[in-house]
Parts: structure tokens; C-alpha cells; sequence
């Protein structure tokens, strides 16, 4: 077995003749055929600005990575610009949220959860002030390694009292979401998909409520409760799946906290289904452990199983790749279902 190589071993050189690829940052979500719609959390921001002069939009040096260039564009004299200085950025996010504004903070999710989580904790949630910090690269979105993947963010956050934590599946449930969250008066944590970000939900008629789960499918053999970019991923392996007669249904989780204990609570009680909760965050303290928490405390106790990252230190690489590698890819899905149910 070949030794796996450190972050700080040298690399082997690359043949002669060809050239180093990667596709790290910028690999789409989007499967082939599938719709997009450009920076929809910039463009559902500078719609709400139009009717609400409080909105102001501010952020860490990633403009035009967290697709609030738009808002920049279009609100020159309401956008912020802080520099690579993330702990400065949420200061300044309070501060205008004690003069009655509503900002949006946007960053990478590595940089608020590790390097500005005491600024947020103190600044922020203790004084459960109206700021919205608005998240790219959330989970394994990336393919730069440790320092980029925020795999542990939601367990972060879910620690921090009045922190309400949002994660969107697609394009339509990110304009919702930021119409939500704008209305909310409170600390919001949003992870952000970014980009061109496919359009998954509006084909099933969804409609985003803070706080509330929703059913986008039914199903009797399996229940899929998920959250994030994964709810895509388990829509498209339900339709596979029901190739092979296996109904699948899918229980999409957009608010983390507070958490729909109701609707999991009733969903998952229903017999003779797998309960499969997946979700783009390591197995620890995220969505998996609340719902099994949430099940165990209520006497509900169904066969469960878990779709998410581990608990590791991830390779950087291919994004594609890396999906496969560590189980968020829908081939990936299929096989470790086929697999729970022929245990």
C-alpha cells in the first residue's frame, strides 16, 4: 500500500509534457442537464433591498465568492468592504445592527465558524442582534483541503444560543430562504451554495417556511431525512432507486435549528421504513445526531442509518472524486442503501 502523502510532503513531479488540472474550486454541483440560476442569493438580496432601505450588505474580502457582488453592484452606498478581516467584519455587522439595519455578512463558512465564532458568540447572539451571516463553502463544496472545508460548522453553531441555522438545498429554496431570514428578527448562520446553483425544488411545488421541514416525496421503503445540497442528492437516487421498486421518501430539513421535531417526530414513527438522514457535515453534531437525539429522547426507534462526512481532516482534489470518496455522490447514495437493506 502506497503511504498517503502529507499536506507538507513535496508532490511527485508532473510528467513531461502534461500539465497539472484541477477542477478543486470550481467544479458545479449540477448534474448534466440540469437547470441553474446564477448567484440567486444576490439577486433574491437586491430584490428585498428595493422595498426595505435597511438592508446593507458587508463582507470579508469574498465579494464576488459569495455572490453578493450583486447587491454591490446594484448598492454601492449600502455595501461594506472589510478586508481579509473576518473578526472586524461581524464587529461591524453589530454595530449596524444596533442602529436598526439588517446586514448581511457573507464570508467562506471555515472563516466565520473557526477564525470570528467568539466575535459571533459575544457580539452577536448574547445580544440576539438582527445580522445574517451568509455562508459559502459550506461542508465538502470545495476541494482546497482542510483549510476551506467546513465540515464541522453546523456543529459549531448548534452549540450557540438564539443562533437559527439555515441550509438550503438548491436555487429556489436560497431565494426563499434569504426572503425568511430578511423577515426574522434575529441572529441567522445561512450556509450559501453558490454560483450557478441548481434548481431542484421548484419542480415539486415547495415552499420554504423558517423552522418547518417539509415532505417532497413519499415513500414506504425508505425515508430519507436531509438537509443542505444532499436533499438534491437523494431526490435523484429516489427516482434510481424506484427503477429497482424501492419507494423512497424524502423529508428535506432546511432549518437545522430550530429543528421540526414534530414533523421528524411523525415521519420517522411510521413503520417498516429505513430512516436514512443525510446531510453534508461530519457524523458529528449535525443533523444526524439531532434527529437520533430528538428519536431515542421520544421512545422512536427505527432502523437508522447516517449519510455524512467523517470524522476527519478531508483530501483536497477533484470535487467529483471527493463526493464519490466520502459518500455524498448519488452512486454513492445507491450503493450504501441497496446495501442497509439487504443487511
Amino acid at each position: 500500500m502506497t503511504a498517503r502523502l502529507s499536506k507538507y510532503d513535496p508532490r511527485p513531479p508532473v510528467p513531461k509534457g502534461q500539465s497539472l488540472k484541477t477542477s478543486a474550486m470550481i467544479a458545479s454541483l449540477a448534474d448534466e442537464g440540469m437547470r441553474t440560476l446564477a448567484a440567486p442569493f444576490g439577486q433574491a438580496l437586491n430584490k428585498l433591498a428595493e422595498s426595505n432601505d435597511k438592508i446593507v450588505g458587508i463582507t470579508a474580502d469574498l465579494a464576488k465568492y459569495t455572490d453578493i457582488h450583486v447587491f454591490r453592484d446594484k448598492y454601492p452606498d449600502r455595501f461594506y468592504q472589510m478586508g481579509m478581516a473576518e473578526q472586524v467584519m461581524i464587529s461591524a455587522a453589530a454595530g449596524l445592527a444596533r442602529e436598526g439595519f439588517t446586514p448581511f455578512a457573507t464570508t467562506y463558512a471555515v472563516f466565520a465558524s473557526r477564525r470570528a465564532y467568539d466575535f459571533i458568540c459575544m457580539a452577536i447572539a448574547e445580544e440576539s442582534l438582527d445580522v445574517k451571516i451568509v455562508c459559502a463553502l459550506p461542508g465538502l463544496t470545495t476541494g482546497y483541503g482542510p483549510s476551506h472545508q467546513a465540515t464541522e460548522d453546523i456543529a459549531i453553531f448548534r452549540g450557540l444560543p438564539n443562533m437559527t441555522i439555515v441550509d438550503p438545498c438548491c436555487a429556489t429554496d436560497i431565494m426563499q430562504a434569504t426572503r425568511a431570514i430578511a423577515d426574522y428578527k434575529g441572529p441567522v448562520y445561512m450556509r450559501l451554495l453558490r454560483g450557478n446553483v441548481p434548481d431542484v425544488l421548484g419542480e415539486y411545488g415547495y415552499e420554504f417556511e423558517l423552522g418547518k421541514a417539509k415532505i417532497v416525496r413519499d415513500g414506504a421503503d425508505v425515508l430519507f431525512i436531509s438537509t443542505g445540497l444532499m436533499t438534491m442528492r437523494v431526490l435523484e437516487a429516489s427516482k434510481k432507486l424506484a427503477s429497482d421498486r424501492i419507494d423512497c421518501g424524502v423529508l428535506h430539513v432546511p432549518t437545522i435549528k430550530p429543528l421540526d421535531v414534530e414533523t421528524i417526530r411523525r415521519e420517522a414513527a411510521r413503520e417498516g421504513r429505513l430512516v436514512v438522514v443525510a446531510e453534508n457535515h461530519t457524523t458529528v453534531g449535525g443533523l444526524g445526531e439531532a434527529v437520533a437525539g430528538e428519536l431515542m429522547r421520544n421512545g422512536i426507534f427505527p432502523r437508522f442509518r447516517q449519510i455524512a462526512l467523517p470524522d476527519a481532516f478531508l483530501d483536497a482534489g477533484a470535487l467529483p472524486t471527493l463526493h464519490d470518496r466520502y459518500g455524498l455522490s448519488v452512486k454513492a447514495v445507491l450503493r450504501q442503501v441497496k446495501d442497509w437493506l439487504g443487511e
